[in-house]
C-alpha cells in the first residue's frame, strides 16, 4: 500500500487554475485536485457524471436552468449529458473523481492534459 495522501500539500505544489492534478487512482478512476478561478467553459460529459467536492472556497456550478452554490465540504454531481459551467469569484480548491482519461471540457481536442501531483 502507498502512503497516505495529504491534499493540502498536493494543492500547495502548484498554482495554475483549471489544471487538474491526479493524486490517486482507484477502480479505473482518477482522484484529482484542482484550483479554479473565474469562469470555465460551458460543457457536458456524454458518458459520465461530473463529481465536484469543494475543499476550500465557494463554487457556483451554473446549469442552464439554475445555479448550485457549494462551500467547503459540500459536493454536487452533474448528471451525464447536462451542460454546466463552474464559476469561482475567488480561488477555490476542489476534489474531482472521474473515469481515467475523461476530458475536463467534455472534448478531447480542447481538454487540459492530465498531470500527476
Amino acid at each position: 500500500m502507498d502512503d497516505k495522501i495529504n491534499l493540502a500539500e498536493k494543492l500547495k505544489a502548484f498554482s495554475e487554475h483549471w489544471s487538474p492534478r491526479t493524486v490517486a487512482q482507484m477502480n479505473g478512476h482518477d482522484v484529482m485536485v484542482v484550483k479554479v478561478k473565474r469562469e470555465f467553459v460551458w460543457h457536458k460529459h456524454d458518458d459520465t457524471d461530473d463529481f465536484f467536492l469543494v475543499l476550500n472556497g465557494r463554487l457556483d456550478i451554473e446549469l442552464r436552468d439554475r445555479t448550485v452554490t457549494l462551500g467547503p465540504g459540500e459536493l454536487f454531481i452533474v448528471p451525464k449529458g447536462v451542460e454546466h459551467r463552474p464559476v469561482a469569484k475567488e480561488e477555490v480548491e476542489i476534489l474531482l473523481i472521474e473515469p481515467m482519461g475523461t476530458p475536463n471540457t467534455g472534448d478531447k481536442k480542447t481538454a487540459a492534459p492530465r498531470k500527476l501531483a
